[in-house]
């Protein structure tokens, strides 16, 4: 994505900040690492803006099928998805994919090995980096709460529209061709 002429700050580039934090000077494009990005002439403060990171559960019972919840606030009400969230200021990544499921399902796992790794580019406003893991029931019966109204399971090629996130059906269409590889 082009972030266009230096005389001027693209608004994507950083609508977190106009002046310093560090000394209330205004900010200008300055030149790091290839990219224009917001930076004091003042004190040499430079922002950069990188992605959140998000976590999910890929919960699969006996039968191959995964967990999936239908959300219920923030963005995309309605819509299905891996149950998700983020990682919090100095949470480890896995207690976070942990606490992040058992409060939208009401079962709590034991988190295994990443499934996989994504970029996700959906809302540009709001990137992020998501680490979706394995997991396997330690306790808990499904219940959807905080940012679902409704959980169940369904088979990875036949997920329920719509679909939330772009990346879920990325995981969803691997679980898929993985399943159809195995005995």
């Amino acid at each position: 994505m082009p972030f266009g002429v230096l005389s001027t700050m693209p608004q994507s580039l950083s609508p977190d900040y106009s002046y310093c934090p560090r000394c209330a000077e205004p900010l200008v494009p300055k030149i790091r690492g290839g990219l224009p990005r917001p930076g004091c002439a003042s004190c040499g403060f430079v922002h950069f803006r990188n992605p959140a990171v998000g976590v999910a559960v890929v919960l699969l019972d006996d039968a191959g099928r995964v967990l999936l919840g239908r959300r219920s606030a923030g963005g995309n009400v309605g819509e299905w998805c891996i149950p998700c969230g983020y990682v919090e200021w100095g949470e480890d990544i896995r207690d976070a994919a942990r606490r992040e499921f058992l409060e939208e399902t009401g079962i709590d796992v034991a988190i295994g090995d990443v499934c996989a790794v994504h970029s996700n580019f959906h809302n540009p406003n709001s990137l992020t980096v998501g680490v979706w893991f394995y997991g396997q029931i330690a306790g808990g019966e499904p219940r959807a709460s905080d940012d679902l109204d409704r959980v169940a399971w369904f088979p990875p090629e036949t997920p329920p529209e719509p679909l939330a996130f772009p990346t879920d059906r990325i995981v969803l269409a691997d679980l898929a061709s993985y399943k159809k590889k195995s005995p």
